[in-house]
């Protein structure tokens, strides 16, 4: 789970125009912020398989989310990816 001020400052740094907090930018960045989250907490319980079951939804629901961004706004996902730091 993300605390409130982190998910804000995602948010206010991948957002286009004032209120945007739906669009496929936005949540990748949130997506991505989480999927840190859960791969430090699988690195100190290893036998947490409810969570890495969580995990592997998450990474392919950015896999498809990042999939839609490339088809419609190819510099937009070139600059997402940079910006997350995410191997493509």
């Amino acid at each position: 789970m993300l605390d409130t001020q982190v998910k804000q400052d995602v948010i206010t740094k991948f957002q286009r125009k004032e209120g945007d907090t739906g669009s496929a930018r936005v949540q990748i960045a949130l997506l991505t912020e989480r999927i840190r989250g859960l791969t430090d907490h699988l690195r100190r319980n290893h036998k947490d398989h409810a969570s890495r079951r969580g995990l592997l939804k998450l990474v392919g629901q950015r896999r498809r989310l990042l999939r839609y961004l490339g088809n419609t706004d190819a510099a937009g996902y070139r600059e997402v990816i940079g910006q997350l730091g995410l191997r493509r």
